[in-house]
């Protein structure tokens, strides 16, 4: 099966979608650090990964023509500035905001099937008539904006052809949902949001997967039957603390069926050594940083539970949601190799200045 990586980054969702089977036909990413990371990585492996067709380019100036017909799937994460809750809330006034593009690769492309996520932020409800925009886009690809229209008068003419229906022209059956990552084995408590289309002349009967982790199951292998310490050999004196709302949880449940715990952060790090304070590092990207400190609102992940969601920001570290919080109350930054764990990255997976 044949796919088009869009908006890759460093490649965390590319290195998903080959998992999942498909063969990238085309990567996209314009930032050249981001793409010197996808590179050197790539070039590190034996399984075929340097065979990914990478242009370090923007998507609005990249001719998808000569793909149309040949790509099972479109895939990507377009920026998430504009709808962030941590950012500048700008939505479609925000020149990063990539929906457009999106819908015009899968109109140009006509792939199998697309799926792109983007942050919750994205279901408030200042953007409740923007996303609606965004979803008939995608429902209807070929029903493109014409001259100057803007994008109420483009969503206007969506709605009339979605209420008229039976429409004959390339159309896509779309999903989505709120999805958050630690209900499907990640160590980290993620939310996105995640939009599903299917060609309409696909015949494929698909729903989005069951949860597979919960944070129950956690809650009943820490306090009912302490198996969650046994396993990692924690002493009762350097447990976590129970709060007393998960206390009155607890007392009322019975052992969740069918679904495994929530992985901690615990679970992702514990095997790791001490950070590296010194010029060496004997593990890849595992060397402490200074400088961590608890203020209003960043006080730390715990490592008894999935990560707090890890960030980036155009003003610098972004603080607390990056830094662990240790038994004796202290706290410090993730190492990266901690952060590429904590987002599954495998740990092969190099990152630095690669242009260097």
């Amino acid at each position: 099966m044949k796919s088009i990586e869009l908006f890759a980054g460093a490649g965390g969702l590319g290195l998903g979608i080959e998992r999942a089977g498909f063969d990238h036909s085309l990567v996209i990413e314009r930032d050249r650090d981001a793409c010197a990371t996808v590179r050197y990585n790539l070039s590190r492996q034996r399984r075929g990964h340097s065979q990914w067709p990478l242009h370090e380019t923007d998507v609005r100036y990249f001719d998808f023509s000569s793909f149309e017909d040949k790509v099972d799937l479109v895939s990507g994460g377009p920026p998430c500035q504009p709808f962030s809750i941590g950012g500048k809330h700008r939505g479609h006034n925000d020149s990063r905001d990539m929906f457009p593009e999106a819908a015009r690769v899968v109109r140009t492309v006509r792939p199998g099937a697309f799926i792109f996520e983007n942050v919750r932020g994205l279901l408030r409800r200042s953007f409740a008539k923007y996303f609606e925009y965004i979803l008939l886009q995608l429902t209807y690809p070929e029903i493109a904006p014409v001259g100057d229209q803007n994008w109420t008068e483009h969503l206007s003419r969506l709605e009339r052809h979605h209420t008229r229906g039976q429409y004959r022209g390339l159309h896509y059956r779309v999903a989505f949902r709120l999805l958050n990552a630690a209900d499907y084995g990640v160590p980290q408590k993620r939310d996105r949001v995640v939009i599903v289309g299917f060609r309409s002349d696909i015949g494929e009967d698909w729903s989005f997967p069951t949860a597979t982790h919960s944070e129950d199951a956690l809650f009943f292998s820490q306090w009912v039957t302490g198996e969650y310490w046994d396993q990692h050999r924690v002493s009762r004196r350097n447990r976590s603390m129970i709060t007393a709302q998960i206390a009155q949880r607890v007392m009322k449940m019975e052992e969740p069926a069918g679904v495994e715990r929530w992985r901690t952060v615990r679970d992702a790090i514990a095997n790791l050594p001490k950070p590296s304070t010194g010029t060496r590092e004997t593990i890849l990207n595992h060397r402490f940083q200074a400088g961590a400190r608890v203020y209003t609102g960043h006080t730390g992940s715990s490592m008894d539970a999935p990560a707090k969601t890890l960030k980036a920001g155009d003003h610098g570290v972004p603080g607390g949601e990056n830094m662990l919080a240790l038994a004796d109350g202290s706290v410090r930054y993730f190492t990266v190799r901690e952060s590429a764990r904590l987002q599954t990255f495998p740990d092969w997976f190099a990152f630095g200045n690669m242009n260097s």
